[in-house]
Formats: C-alpha cells, sequence, structure tokens
C-alpha cells in the first residue's frame, strides 16, 4: 500500500502483523499501576471498542500484557509501518487543504527526531501525549482525510469523537485535552484516567499538533538568559564575538529542554546541562544542540575553569544528576553566575525528575514498581538540590524557576524555597526565595507588552521557503523598530538579532519551522506579508500558530501569570476566553488543556493553529483572530494593575478605535495603610 493509502485506510480491517518491541527508541518509563482488577478491565473493554469484534480474541491477551508490563495500552501492533515525519503537504491525501496542513503538523509532533517517546505518542515533557495509543492516530488522520471545509473534528483527549457539520469558516479541529471536574484533578487521577483510556495529558504544543522541537521554546529561554545576564551586570555577546565569561548550571535535555544549551551559546555562556538519560544526551549531541558530553565530574570542573579563563562560549552535557554538580561545584568553589532546571517536575514521579543517588535504569523500575519509595527519593533530593542552590545563591548566582514547577514541588518536598512570609504570604507577594523567570523577565519584559511566541510552519518543507519568510519577517520588524517606542526597543532589537541568526544557529529539527517572539502589531503585519507572498506564488502554504506559554493562552500561578498581583493568578478565565475568542475569528483549530508545564491541575493553557493560503478570507481571519489572540491578554494584565500592560491596552486601543477596555484605577497606598 502506498502511504496515501495507508492514510485513508484508517484502522485496518485485518490485523498487521505485531510488531517487536524497539529497544533502540527512546521509550517513555512504566507507569504506576493504580488501577484495581475491576478497572483494569474496564481499560481493557475501553481499549477494544475500537476495533471488531473478530478480533478481540487476539487483542486482548496483547492488550493486558501492555497494560501490566508498561501501565497502559499504546496498541504497538497498529503503529504504522511508514516513516513519520512532515511530508511536504501536497503529498497528504485529503480534500482539504487546511486538513492536510494539519496531518503535516500531527506527524511532525510524532517524528523520532522531534519526540521524546515516539512509540508512546509523547511528544515532550515526559507525558505530553498527542494520542493515547496508535488507533486514535490511525483514525483521527483517515477523518482529517475525508474531511470537507463544511466540517469539523471533535477531539477528546486524543480520542476522534467524529465529524461534525459545521461551516467553512468554523475550526476544522476543536481539541480538549485532560479537562477534568475539578476535584478530581490530582496526580494520581491523570495515572487511573489516562490508564482507562478516559483521558490524556496533552501538555502545551503535544496535543495540540503545535510542536516545532526545541526550538519552539529555544527562542524564550535565550530572551531569558540574555536577560538574566544583563540583570547581573553582564551583557550578552554576539556572534564572533568573545564570551561573557558567565556559567549556567542547569539540567534536562529530554523534550523541549534540548533548548537551554543551545539559547546559553547564542547569549554567550559558558553553558553545563546535566541529563541522566544518556538517550537524551546522545540526541541533544549528534543534533548539535550541545557542544561537548562528560560524565566525569573532576573533567567538567576542569573544562568549567578553562572555559571562564578564556571566555568561551560552549554548552556541554554532564551525563549524570545535576544534584552532584551544584554540590560538586560548591565543594571546588566553582562560581556559578545563572542557575536554574528544566526537569520535567510537573511529573516527578513519573520520569519528570530522576533522583540524585539512583541510577537511571534503577530509577525507572523503583518509579513504577516502589512508587512511595521512589517519592521519599524524589523529595530528599530536591531537599539536597535546594540546600545546594541555597549556598551558591549565598554567593552571588542569580537562580531563577524556570517554570517547570521546581520551587512548589521542592516546597512540597520540605525545602528551604519560602521567602519571608512563605506559605502566608498575600497575593500581592512572591512566596518562593527565587522569582520565576516571568516574575522577573518574561512577565513584567514580554507578555505584559504582548510579546510572546509567535511561530510559523512552511507546509512544503522546503529550506527556501523558510530563508524567505525569516527575510519578511526581519523586513518587518526593522521597519517596526524605526516608529516603535522607547519601552519596547529592547524586546525589538533581541527579535532583530534572533531571526537574522535563525539560519547560521541551525535551529530547524523536523519541520521547515520558526519562532519568533512579536506583539499584535508584528504578528499581523508578518503573517499579512507572508499571505501576500502565497498570493504571489513565491512561497508555499503557511502554518500559523505560537505555543501557550504566551500572553493570553496560559492561566498559570506559578508561571505564565505568576507576575499577576490582584489575586486572579488562580483563576482560568483568560485561557477559555482566548480559545472561544480564537475559534470564531477564523483560527482553523484550536486547543484547550489541562496541564502543561507545571503539572495536571496546576494550569488551563489554549491554542491554535491557523493556514494562510494566500486568500483574501485568509487575510481577514488572520486580522481578526491575531489582534484578539494577544489583546485578550494584554487586557487582562492590565486589569491586574501591570503598568506595562495598562501602556500596552492604551496604545492598543489607539491604533484599534473599536476596541474599548476597562481600564483600572489606582488606590493611594496611604488611604489603605491608614484603614
Amino acid at each position: 500500500m502506498t502511504f496515501q493509502e495507508q492514510i485513508s485506510e484508517g484502522i485496518p480491517l485485518e490485523l498487521p502483523a505485531a510488531q517487536p518491541y524497539d529497544t533502540d527508541v527512546n521509550h517513555a518509563p512504566k507507569r504506576k499501576d493504580i488501577l484495581t482488577s475491576k478497572e483494569k478491565k474496564l481499560a481493557l473493554r475501553n481499549a477494544l471498542r475500537y476495533f471488531d469484534k473478530k478480533h478481540h480474541a487476539v487483542l486482548l491477551p496483547e492488550f493486558a500484557e501492555e497494560l501490566e508490563k508498561y501501565g497502559r495500552i499504546y496498541m504497538y501492533r497498529f503503529r504504522p509501518a511508514y516513516r513519520m515525519y512532515a511530508r511536504p503537504m501536497n503529498e497528504y491525501p485529503a480534500r482539504s487543504r487546511q486538513a492536510a496542513a494539519i496531518m503535516l503538523m500531527i506527524q511532525n509532533n510524532l517524528d523520532p527526531a522531534v519526540a521524546q517517546h515516539p512509540h508512546e505518542l509523547i511528544t515532550y515533557g515526559g507525558n505530553g501525549a498527542v494520542f493515547q495509543n496508535w488507533a486514535q492516530y490511525r483514525l483521527v488522520m483517515k477523518y482529517l482525510s475525508e474531511m470537507t471545509e463544511e466540517q469539523t473534528l471533535v477531539m477528546y483527549s486524543g480520542h476522534p469523537l467524529g465529524l461534525f457539520p459545521s461551516h467553512k469558516e468554523a475550526p476544522r479541529v476543536v481539541v480538549t485535552n485532560g479537562m477534568m471536574i475539578p476535584n478530581y484533578s490530582a496526580p494520581d487521577d491523570w495515572e487511573r484516567f489516562n490508564a482507562l483510556g478516559v483521558t490524556q495529558y496533552g501538555q502545551m504544543t503535544a496535543g495540540s499538533y503545535m510542536y516545532i522541537g526545541p526550538q519552539g521554546i529555544v527562542h524564550g529561554t535565550t530572551i531569558t538568559v540574555m536577560n538574566a545576564l544583563r540583570k547581573i551586570g553582564k551583557s550578552p555577546s554576539g556572534p564572533g564575538e568573545k564570551g561573557t565569561g558567565a556559567l549556567f548550571v542547569t539540567s534536562g535535555l529530554g523534550g523541549m529542554s534540548g533548548a537551554q544549551p543551545k539559547a546559553g551559546n547564542i547569549a554567550g555562556c559558558i553553558t553545563v546541562c546535566a541529563e541522566v538519560n544518556p538517550k537524551a544526551v546522545h540526541t541533544r549531541h549528534s543534533q548539535g544542540w550541545v557542544d561537548e558530553v562528560t560524565d566525569d565530574l573532576d573533567v567538567l570542573t576542569e573544562r568549567v575553569k578553562k572555559a571562564k579563563a578564556a571566555n568561551e562560549v560552549v554548552s556541554i552535557a554532564y551525563l549524570g544528576n545535576v544534584v552532584d554538580v551544584w554540590e560538586h561545584f560548591d565543594k571546588e568553589n566553582i562560581h556559578i553566575d545563572l542557575g536554574s532546571d528544566q526537569t520535567s517536575l510537573h511529573n516527578p514521579w513519573a520520569g519528570g525528575y530522576y533522583p540524585a543517588g539512583l541510577r537511571f535504569e534503577e530509577a525507572n523500575t523503583m518509579m513504577a514498581d516502589a512508587p512511595e519509595k521512589f517519592k521519599e527519593h524524589v523529595q530528599e533530593s530536591l531537599r539536597r538540590q535546594a540546600t545546594a542552590i541555597n549556598k551558591h545563591a549565598a554567593r552571588g548566582t542569580y537562580f531563577f524557576d524556570y517554570g517547570n514547577a521546581f520551587l512548589l514541588e521542592a516546597s512540597r518536598a520540605g525545602a528551604d524555597v519560602w521567602a519571608p512570609g512563605g506559605k502566608d504570604a498575600g497575593p500581592e507577594e512572591k512566596e518562593f526565595r527565587y522569582s520565576s523567570y516571568v516574575q522577573d523577565i518574561m512577565g513584567p519584559m514580554c507578555f505584559d507588552y504582548g510579546f510572546g511566541p509567535f511561530r510559523w510552519v512552511c507546509t512544503s518543507g522546503k529550506p527556501e521557503d523558510l530563508a524567505r519568510t525569516d527575510g519578511i519577517a526581519c523586513e518587518i520588524l526593522e521597519e517596526i523598530r524605526r516608529n516603535s517606542p522607547e519601552e519596547i526597543q529592547q524586546q525589538m532589537a533581541d527579535n532583530i538579532r534572533w531571526i537574522r541568526g535563525a539560519q547560521e544557529n541551525k535551529l530547524v529539527v523536523g519541520s521547515q519551522a520558526r519562532i519568533l517572539y512579536a506583539d499584535a502589531e508584528g504578528r499581523m503585519k508578518i503573517a499579512e506579508a507572508f499571505n501576500k507572498a502565497i498570493a504571489a506564488g513565491e512561497i508555499g502554504e503557511v502554518v500559523l500558530g505560537r505555543d501557550h506559554h504566551d500572553v493570553s493562552g496560559t492561566d498559570s500561578p506559578y508561571r505564565e501569570t505568576s507576575n499577576i498581583y490582584d489575586g486572579s493568578r488562580f483563576t482560568a478565565d483568560m485561557a477559555i476566553q482566548n480559545v472561544i475568542g480564537d475559534s470564531f475569528r477564523g483560527a482553523t483549530w484550536v486547543s484547550i488543556h489541562n496541564g502543561g508545564g507545571v503539572g495536571w491541575g496546576e494550569v488551563i493553557n489554549g491554542g491554535f493553529g491557523m493556514v494562510l493560503d494566500g486568500t483574501k478570507e485568509a487575510e481577514k481571519r488572520l486580522k481578526s483572530m491575531l489582534f484578539w489572540d494577544v489583546n485578550n491578554g494584554i487586557a487582562r494584565r492590565s486589569w491586574a494593575r501591570n503598568e506595562e500592560a495598562v501602556f500596552a491596552v492604551k496604545r492598543a486601543m489607539q491604533m484599534e478605535p473599536r476596541l474599548q477596555v476597562t481600564l483600572p484605577n489606582t488606590v493611594d497606598d496611604m488611604l489603605l495603610e491608614n484603614i
């Protein structure tokens, strides 16, 4: 069968041959054995409903074995035989060009060069899934191949509910992931209901088909590291310049956190990034995301000393535990300028964080077979890590929480991470002794002004199309910068520097994609220019999107909205309104998730995808939707009395007379002091 025929087939009428377990692939760890015997039967009943009854007798023992062995039913037998990657859009069988673009994005999320655990359909973050099983994947691709532009595919946590009649201006796909009744959103609830096959953790851009590899976060990481350097009095160095001599210590090379060493190189740092998984280290080193690898702390120490003395720009992966690095550098008196952590601590008990003192394989066994004992090891490791970080911070290290729930989980483990006032801090105060990067950098410098992770994918698969879009974006930014107010000149300069260096930094993994921090004006003008280039035949169709980690997309009290101090950071109106608004203003697909970044039950986040095809209709949609997608969040941040957002929303109202936003009135502090 051809590729197109296999896509259109969906779930085969006859069973494909069982496939051997591929040990060369990076697999998800075994999940916790949490289901009762009755629930296991229910999980099997749920899995078998995808298949004709005549196959149940064969599939039942196979699925039972998967559930016992891996804690989930992935349906490995139904993994397609064809190579998984983002093909040029014309190669997909489809009645709708928009549907073909979505198929491209789905396959990019599952590309082994992109995905963290591709055979388990997990893109990044340890449990960020595109689908729960391969039957869902096959059904979705079949539905997309058949869809017309008067139908919408409805997705329930990886399960395709079906194609429903709609209209041309409606989204082609609406995705929900993990949307639980609030009282059923604890970590073990995810384990249970995911094992039953009725919900999934979509992370952010995994379950919304918008992941573009480590590049997706490398720009935000670069902005963070550059501004962190500025906060400690060091100027980021440019290409060909001598390095800053600053040492940045962090952890995590799996999934999106491959971005850290690349960002450190771009900013001019010495970066040490610890990672316990040998396959993740090998992947990132082979892809060029990290320069050097060592598993010896003494060798690492000498290499860092040499790099500091020469002001080198270099990234080093340490194959081992980051706790050992923090402690060893303390013993050896190695000064750390910047410190952070990017392990998947939203998922601490199932492979998101590997504790010091356990071998990688030993930890994988313990988390499944002795979860309470494993939890004790994790919490002890977090206490050790926090203690070591505190010692370095006392000597001048600038440590920031990188939105992975490190401080939150460390506090739950009893680590010394509370600020004065700690748990009893008011909503206008910071609970933790270290700020999150959103509180210190991304919130006031970017999100409040409307700057966030705008991204695009060239559906032709041609590098020359991506190069052309880079050029268009750079021209637009240069033009906007000339008339921009002083308040956003630094953001504009950083973004122009980024897009100019995009090609030489070799950021593409998987699809021909780019990310660029831009505000509403920048996003609309760049998208409009792309659409005109498509109409002129200069490039093929382009998919627009963004990370959910943005101005409006996510309500996350310990990350995206951690710099909201009016008491509303635990509300989720903004993310819900964002998706509703995008859906009727022209998005090709929309998604809303529970979880992502900081964990199940800790965040609600929404995203979108939009296909530009060169038509006047696409131009109308992009202007309407992109303006709302950004300014919804600016308006909310303004109402929280964030000064930068007040400035930005006033400017937006001047640019668009139809926009009318409720502005806050400030209260004299002395009046409150006298109450």
